[in-house]
């Protein structure tokens, strides 16, 4: 299911017709329909949002129908600067973080809730400061971050510091997550997905960035491809109009929107199945000696693309599923013990006490009856 493509791609590849086309418009509407959300555009890749994201918000400006409130230097935002920082968790994958460098910004890291291993908001809170314009983090597995805890906290920072810092979810885990009744990444924030080989929804590689406004998407659709604009701003066939505002290479082709189409049409299958299979193991594992499961909130309900866990003697619980052929793994190494980052660590005495028994075991969409049953048998004869 996942890895469907077949002969629609076949004939995306046989058009002549294989960078960004109708393809792309297509797959864009569809998300579009499914999300219930019309600021989106597809990128390359999660990092290509990320890194896009954070770009768009250099510059001091704000959305025009935003003016007449502003007024009066009530919420003005400021544009991110260089030595700015950012709020953000090392539990993820370095694709969430590395852009943050990349757009000249510093890292200040947040530590984690044990509970479902997402970024600890009342640490986050603590560390507010007049230099905190971005907050970052991920939906860990695709558990919901609490979206409105956030809200309070950037209202706080308004009341202190005279502006809203903004705010970008990382979705990667996410696709078909949900947060009080609504799909995550439409609650106003800016939010990456992946379409990576892997994920829920996979293009072959891709992503997916919402915006909050009209005018973000806009310059979005405009900075993906140089700033450049691909309907209407050609002078002839091969040469451009003034482009006013420089841009990247990170949009998607028709390849990806082909096979990422395609996909789409198994999402509610294939994310209800991971949610089957945690289920299952919420069930059976609940109270097996060694393992600690993480919590669930009844306002949320996520995707479950990994299904983590807390165990005793992690490494030899490990080492005795990878004997029994069940592939177990922490899945994303800590980001702030790189040497690349060293310049920003800090203590983070959760994340410390929970790496060390934090794993995962196969909850996907392939994981059958018979063979998450086996997981569960294999965990309950120790290790």
């Amino acid at each position: 299911m996942a890895a469907s493509a077949g002969p629609a791609t076949s004939r995306t590849l046989e058009s002549g017709y294989i960078g960004q086309g109708p393809k792309v418009e297509l797959f864009e509407q569809q998300l579009r329909d499914r999300l219930g959300h019309d600021f989106l555009v597809t990128v390359n890749s999660a990092t290509s949002a990320e890194h896009l994201a954070i770009h768009m918000l250099k510059r001091a400006s704000t959305p025009k129908g935003r003016d007449e409130r502003l007024k009066g230097g009530r919420d003005v935002w400021p544009g991110l600067e260089l030595g700015d920082e950012v709020l953000t968790t090392a539990l993820t994958c370095t694709a969430t973080n590395w852009p943050i460098l990349a757009n000249g910004l510093r890292i200040k890291w947040v530590d984690i809730d044990p509970e479902t291993l997402n970024v600890d908001l009342e640490d986050l809170e603590r560390k507010l400061t007049p230099r905190t314009k971005l907050i970052m983090f991920v939906h860990w597995g695709g558990y919901p971050v609490d979206l409105e805890r956030v809200s309070r906290i950037c209202a706080r920072a308004k009341d202190m510091f005279g502006f809203t810092p903004r705010v970008i979810e990382d979705c990667a885990h996410a696709f078909g997550s949900m947060y009080r009744g609504r799909p995550i990444g439409t609650h106003g924030n800016m939010c990456t997905f992946s379409f990576q080989a892997i994920k829920h929804v996979t293009t072959g590689d891709g992503g997916l960035l919402t915006l909050p406004d009209a005018e973000f998407l806009s310059r979005a659709q405009l900075l993906r491809w140089y700033g450049i604009d691909r309907t209407s701003n050609r002078k002839d066939f091969r040469c451009e109009a003034d482009i006013g505002e420089w841009g990247f290479k990170f949009h998607m082709n028709d390849i990806a929107a082909s096979i990422g189409i395609e996909n789409l049409k198994h999402a509610d299958e294939l994310v209800n199945r991971h949610r089957n299979n945690a289920h299952f193991y919420d069930q059976a594992l609940a109270s097996v000696p060694g393992i600690t499961l993480l919590a669930r909130h009844p306002d949320r309900e996520s995707a479950f693309w990994i299904y983590s866990i807390l165990v005793e003697r992690k490494m030899d619980f490990q080492r005795a599923m990878k004997e029994r052929g069940v592939a177990a793994s922490q899945v994303h190494e800590r980001n702030d013990i790189h040497s690349c980052v060293s310049e920003f660590r800090t203590p983070l005495p959760t994340l410390d006490r929970v790496v060390p028994s934090l794993s995962a075991i196969p909850v996907g969409w392939w994981v059958t009856d018979e063979e998450r049953e086996y997981v569960v048998e294999c965990i309950k004869r120790g290790w």
